[in-house]
């Protein structure tokens, strides 16, 4: 088998279904804009740069309940953030095996009194992910997904192949050529009959108008054939101001081009982009401390936009108008989506969070009763009144136990009575109070 990169369909697990649903949504907004176009050797022509630009919108439109459901985490997240500084910061230090599992039934109780999970950004996220990633390889791969522009490829193919000894040209001309999809070693020295026509058209959707030249030159006997099949291919990828989408935005050493402006607004796009998310993040931020965690997503939201907008000048004109696109709708989507979620009140997305997570615990059969919400309840209140001292510590995760486990206020009281002076059992919660009285006296 051929070696190639990116440009034959994806036949993954996950990303080869995603990738042909997406490539049918490509191709049937390239058959529709083909409708309203004049037809060449009968072959209906489209612009790629504006499917792309519509293939985007639409992708990403889809994409939407996935948006709203990242940006309810991250105001959940932002509610319980103060709560959860405060949990390590009551146990900082402390690695024993009482404090580790208190430390843990208090953070687990603030997570329950939100209804949610540690994975809740984190699932939707990669839920997400294949889909962007599945997004890529149909913009690499267009004519593995849209017939018509494969159809104008395959003319040319055919008459590749109908060259003698083409494979050992086609492979000096894609090392001359530049074009690293390709492993050139396992593309010399196979059978005319191995070399498949998808593998030559590989090929030669990598070639922009300067390398559809150089391609025409490396087969003299049918230079005129190819320099005729590639007019209609090299027309379907042309742009605003005869930009071709298939060429970098700087040819040639020469910066001051029109394509120049496709790394400048993709680097400009994402950075508005960036600073519109920050702005909302910071504005569900309770917790008004800067942590790390912040300090570092404004490092990123500055660092990311400039090194894509270096990238852009290295890739074809079409992935960065791909960027932009999708730049722009997320800029108005998120405007949007802000001015949604700022008129949902917390307290009620913190009961849809917990019915939705009582839904399904009950699925699961899990039985979320009145004790557990109280134990949350109490959790939490206990992390407002910071206590003074390790005894406090103690009699919190004693009231929590026995919130759990239905006691009295009586029988907590008498406990803590009894813990100062009688001996206790090594397993209960008062032992541990006593072992980490020991500790701090000492």
């Amino acid at each position: 088998m051929l070696d190639f990169v990116f440009l034959t369909k994806e036949n993954g697990l996950i990303m080869g279904p995603l990738s042909r649903l997406l490539g049918w949504i490509l191709n049937g907004i390239y058959e529709f804009l083909a409708l309203f176009t004049e037809d060449v050797n009968g072959i209906g022509m489209a612009n790629i740069a504006l499917c792309i630009i519509l293939f985007t919108i639409i992708v990403k439109m889809l994409m939407i309940p996935l948006t709203i459901k990242q940006q309810k985490s991250t105001k959940l997240s932002s509610q319980m953030s103060p709560e959860l500084t405060a949990i390590n910061e009551k146990y900082r230090g402390k690695t024993d095996e009482a404090s580790r599992r208190k430390m843990q039934m208090e953070t687990q109780a603030v997570y329950d009194k939100y209804g949610t999970n540690p994975m809740m950004g984190c699932l939707t996220l990669l839920i997400s992910l294949p889909i962007l990633f599945a997004l890529y390889r149909v913009i690499y791969a267009i004519p593995a997904y849209i017939k018509d522009v494969n159809a104008m490829y395959d003319l040319a193919a055919e008459a590749i192949q109908g060259v003698e000894g083409y494979a050992q040209t086609l492979a000096d001309f894609a090392k001359e050529a530049g074009l690293r999809a390709i492993s050139v070693e396992k593309f010399v020295g196979y059978d005319i009959g191995v070399i498949s026509k998808t593998n030559i058209i590989d090929v030669l959707s990598k070639c922009n108008e300067n390398a559809w030249q150089s391609l025409a030159a490396a087969f003299p006997s049918i230079s005129d054939t190819l320099t005729g099949y590639s007019e209609p291919i090299i027309n379907v990828h042309r742009f605003i101001g005869g930009l071709n989408i298939l060429n970098n935005p700087v040819e040639n050493g020469n910066y001051f081009t029109v394509g120049i402006l496709v790394p400048i607004l993709a680097m400009a796009m994402q950075f508005v982009q960036s600073r519109l998310s920050m702005a909302y993040t910071n504005k569900s931020n309770k917790n008004k401390q800067e942590d790390p965690a912040m300090a570092s997503m404004k490092w990123m939201n500055v660092f990311f936009p400039i090194m894509s907008g270096f990238i852009c000048l290295m890739i074809p004109i079409g992935v960065g108008i791909y960027w932009i696109t999708s730049s722009v709708v997320q800029i108005v989507q998120q405007f949007f989506i802000n001015r949604y979620m700022d008129k949902i009140e917390v307290e009620e997305l913190i009961a849809q969070s917990q019915a939705k997570r009582a839904k399904k615990l009950k699925k699961m059969g899990i039985d979320t009763g009145s004790k557990m919400a109280e134990v949350a309840k109490t959790s939490t209140k206990s992390i407002e009144a910071t206590p003074k001292s390790t005894a406090d510590y103690a009699n919190i995760a004693r009231k929590n136990n026995n919130s759990a486990a239905g006691g009295t206020g009586a029988e907590e009281n008498q406990e803590n009575t009894e813990s100062k002076d009688t001996p206790v059992s090594g397993g209960s919660i008062s032992s541990y109070a006593n072992i980490l009285k020991n500790r701090s006296g000492k």
